[in-house]
Parts: structure tokens; C-alpha cells; sequence
């Protein structure tokens, strides 16, 4: 389980900048749990992700991760069981290196002149051929030569390979084409049931937000106003979201990319 306690983050305190991206959250995520994250831009959303990352000391609250206080526990060492994707294919992986010293590194056996047996390029293959996009074939192939949809399936899969006990997608699908994204949806959903992960989505495709997982949570201004599950979430529209939001912020939704149910470039 995945737990915060009152978790607050205030950025540029004291000057005219300041922003309080967080304010005294608390979410409890079990395991196997897929949650959906929407709001509009600045609501916290990946400030909530940093949180729970460690990007940043929080100014106050704690982090739990089944059930060990990880509050205080360094970026680097939380990364070996949280996993984590970016809106852009660029990040996550090494555009110099090849496909397969790329997944070396994620399976923990190097990575840039490391020595792999036929044993590992056997089962990168394997893992390869899941994506369905040939990339087997290529495994001496730089990652920076790769189109944005394969290198962000690439990215997938190399942060689950050492299965994590929580993933995050922030925007995982925004920069690829409509066509792309519905298929890294599609190996997204598949990895995490398989693996039984524990996984979290930001998303402003507020129609992805009712069709995948099993919970959505709304935020908006640092606070989760909208914790939804089960058969509520199932009978619920777009515009029953943005009914939603009216009701529980006191304004309208203006946000051209949710409203459209929009998440790849068009």
C-alpha cells in the first residue's frame, strides 16, 4: 500500500511567486490499485508525483510505502520500487546506447559495454517481441534513432522489468499521435494486470480517466477534491466530470485539452 499523511509542499515560500502545490494531502492506494489523476494545469498533479518520487524534502506530512515510513529515504533509492514515466520519450532512457544495453541497465546487468550472456538477450527478445513492434530485431539499434510511440513502449517496458511496486505515468501518451497512444494505452494496461502494479496516471483525456483502472481522483489548486470508485465511477460522463469540478471548486473547467477528451497530439 501506498500512503500519504498530510502531505504539504509551498514553493518560492515567502515571495511574490509562492505556490502552494500541495495542500495537507492524504490518499491511501492499495495494492493492485489503478488510479487515474486529472485536474487542470497547476492543480498538483505532478507535484503530487515529486512527492511521492522524493524529488523534493516535503514541508510537512509523511510518505509511506507498505507500511515503512520512506518520508526522509533519497530519490535514487526509492526509484528501485517506484517506477516512473514521463510525457516525453526522451527521458527515461539512454538515446546513445542500444536497445539492448538500454534494457541491461534496467535489468540491473550494466548497461554501456557490459557484458550480456545469450541467456539475457534471449529473454530481451522475449520482452521485445510483447511490444509488438518488432523491436526485437533491432536490439543493436540506438534508442535515439527509435520513432517517440516505440521509444516510450521501450521506456515501459524497461521501468517495469524489475517489477516496481508502484508506477507512475505522468502524461505517458501526451506527445504521441492519437494512433500511438491508444497502443501504449493498450501495453500499459497489459504489463500492469499481468504484474499486478500498483499504478498511478496523470491524464487530461478525462475519457481515459473513466475507462482505465478502478478509482479516479480529481484535483485542483494543491487538494484532491474528487476521490471516485466502483459503480459511481462507472456511471459517470465527461460532463458529469466537469459538473463535478463546477460543484466542488466553485468555477468552471477552461481547459481546452480535457474538455476535448484530448491526451496525444492530434
Amino acid at each position: 500500500m501506498l500512503e500519504l499523511k498530510n502531505v504539504c509542499k509551498t514553493f518560492h515560500h515567502g515571495t511574490p511567486d509562492e505556490k502552494r502545490a500541495l495542500i495537507d494531502v492524504s490518499l491511501a492506494i492499495e495494492d493492485g490499485d489503478f488510479v487515474s489523476i486529472i485536474g487542470a494545469n497547476g492543480a498538483g498533479k505532478s507535484t503530487l508525483f515529486n512527492a511521492i518520487c522524493g524529488r523534493f524534502p516535503l514541508d510537512s506530512g509523511s510518505v509511506y510505502l507498505d507500511g515503512k515510513n520512506i518520508t526522509m529515504v533519497a530519490e535514487h533509492e526509492r526509484a528501485r520500487q517506484i517506477g516512473r514515466l514521463f510525457q516525453d520519450p526522451m527521458l527515461g532512457s539512454a538515446p546513445d546506447m542500444s536497445i539492448e544495453e538500454n534494457l541491461a541497465l534496467a535489468a540491473g546487468k550494466g548497461g554501456w559495454m557490459s557484458r550480456v550472456s545469450a541467456a539475457d538477450r534471449k529473454a530481451f527478445r522475449e520482452r521485445l517481441s510483447l511490444l509488438g513492434m518488432g523491436l526485437e530485431d533491432r536490439m543493436r539499434q540506438p534508442v535515439g534513432l527509435l520513432s517517440g510511440g516505440q521509444r516510450q513502449a521501450l521506456t515501459l517496458l524497461m521501468a517495469t522489468y524489475q517489477v516496481p511496486k508502484v508506477l507512475l505515468l505522468d502524461e505517458h501518451t501526451a506527445a504521441l499521435d492519437p494512433g500511438t497512444a491508444e497502443k501504449v494505452l493498450e501495453l500499459t494496461q497489459n504489463i500492469v494486470k499481468d504484474n499486478h502494479i500498483t499504478c498511478l496516471m496523470i491524464t487530461h483525456n478525462m475519457q481515459s480517466a473513466l475507462d482505465l483502472g478502478n478509482r479516479t481522483l480529481m484535483m485542483d489548486q494543491g487538494h484532491v477534491i474528487y476521490d471516485v470508485t466502483g459503480e459511481e465511477r462507472s456511471r459517470l460522463t465527461i460532463a458529469d466530470l466537469t459538473d463535478k469540478f463546477r460543484q466542488l471548486s466553485g468555477r468552471a473547467l477552461n481547459n481546452d485539452r480535457m474538455l476535448l477528451g484530448i491526451d496525444g497530439n492530434a
